[in-house]
């Protein structure tokens, strides 16, 4: 089942590396269910994989779905968009990831403002909220295959954090709904 623990911003090295503090920091799952992130475990394999994820879609009203291939082969401009990836931003849509091979890690903010790294494997289904500030990257496989899904059109319109976005109706929402319940 996904992992989580504070994300070590001292830390110098590449970031796909874990980034721990030593010891490590560990997040609960109720600490993220906090923040409104919920996660699945459904690992492809599994008889039944097909009809759960199906189920969640219908539940939360999933409409449109891609699969994503994250891999220096596969992904023009890789580098680029690791950058742009990792790049602290928000949507005004919930960000629904389904891990199908490869592992990542997706980055939260704390009520705190702190970084909390999510680390994700195959098998893992992970939901932000709209209006939560984030960022992911691979982690040093450099490779991942996810299924993105979606209740309207695809919209992977990412809002860089700024003064600006923390004023958007998304992100107040998400603050009122989520982090002032938190704090």
């Amino acid at each position: 089942m996904v992992e989580a623990w504070l994300y070590n911003e001292e830390d110098p090295s590449d970031q796909r590396e874990p980034h721990r503090y030593s010891p490590n920091r560990p997040v609960s799952m109720d600490e993220l269910d906090v923040l409104g992130v919920l996660r699945w475990a459904i690992h492809p394999s599994e008889p039944d994989a097909v009809a759960r994820v199906e189920q969640i879609c219908k539940d939360r009203e999933y409409k449109n779905q891609d699969v994503i291939i994250i891999s220096k082969e596969k992904l023009p401009n890789y580098e680029e968009k690791l950058k742009t990836f990792f790049t602290e931003h928000m949507h005004e849509d919930e960000e629904i990831r389904y891990l199908l091979e490869g592992s990542g890690y997706f980055d939260v903010r704390s009520p705190g403002d702190q970084w909390i790294r999510i680390a994700l494997k195959a098998g893992e289904m992970i939901i932000l909220p709209a209006g939560m500030y984030h960022r992911f990257t691979l982690d040093s496989t450099n490779y991942l295959k996810c299924q993105r899904l979606f209740k309207e059109d695809p919209k992977w319109t990412p809002l860089n954090r700024s003064e600006e976005t923390d004023k958007n109706s998304y992100r107040t929402s998400y603050v009122e709904a989520f982090i002032k319940t938190a704090a």
